[in-house]
């Protein structure tokens, strides 16, 4: 069963992924790729990872930034489900 992380889960995480920010009860992270292409492409392997997941991102494209907010909306906070899709996000782009 997916619950809450607390406090310390949580500063352990952005200890190892400084690039992701809390911020009300969601992690976040903005992308910038290099043109609008790239940036969808992107957003086309998040889909397929977060549909393997079934766990989906607020997100938001504009030309070549992609915005991804990560909560779990039946949980009201995040959890570990946030925190492993933020990992995986973070792999498409070291790969």
């Amino acid at each position: 069963m997916v619950s809450l992380l607390d406090q310390s889960k949580l500063d352990y995480f952005i200890e190892k992924n400084p690039s992701w920010i809390i911020d009300n009860k969601t992690i976040k992270k903005e992308f910038i790729f290099d043109n609008f292409i790239d940036a969808f492409g992107f957003m086309i392997k998040v889909a397929f990872l977060s549909e393997k997941m079934e766990h989906h991102p607020d997100w938001q494209n504009t030309y070549n930034k992609v915005k991804i907010n990560l909560t779990t909306h039946d949980k009201g906070g995040i959890t570990s489900n946030d925190i492993k899709l933020a990992e995986d996000i973070d792999k498409l782009i070291n790969t």
